[in-house]
């Protein structure tokens, strides 16, 4: 079994691509956080909706990801930025999956924000967790980006 899981939530696949090339890199298994509700495709509904859902402190149901993680060590988790947090998956996720004693590492993918609040927030819903400096990236990203960025927080699997 392996002891790195990467756990993600992509809108437009960006970050599912950020996710896959961690997970090859470090060997460790994959799993996407599936809502039951999909958000629109047209960007100012669904922009609407995600800010009111952030403000609101929302956790929308999953249909997939919420998987036990008790034999994985590393737990690389991954969100687009989404007005300077994370996706509202990752908080029904983080909220419902026991993390304690494992190490988080976040990533996020975006348009210009970096991180935003997102390692901050990661923070307070994981009190019992250990957290590794993450990886903020945009839709440009490249293998060596991700490489250093793994070496440099010497992670193996």
């Amino acid at each position: 079994m392996s002891k790195v899981l990467v756990v993600y939530y992509s809108f437009s696949n960006t970050t599912r691509m950020l996710a896959e090339e961690i997970s090859k890199q470090t060997g460790g298994d994959i799993r996407e956080l599936v809502s039951e509700k999909t958000y629109s495709f047209n960007y100012n509904t669904a922009a609407k909706e995600i800010r009111n859902e952030i403000e609101r402190g929302y956790c929308p149901k999953l249909i997939s990801g919420l998987e036990s993680v008790d034999s994985y060590e590393y737990i690389f988790l991954g969100t687009p930025n989404w007005f300077k947090s994370f996706a509202p998956p990752i908080l029904s996720f983080l909220r419902n999956v026991d993390l304690t004693g494992k190490t988080i590492i976040p990533f996020c993918t975006h348009g210009g924000g970096g991180f935003g609040q997102i390692e901050d927030n990661i923070e307070k819903e994981c009190t019992k967790s250990r957290m590794l400096p993450g990886l903020a990236a945009t839709s440009s990203f490249d293998e060596k980006q991700v490489k250093d960025w793994i070496e440099g927080i010497n992670i193996k699997n």
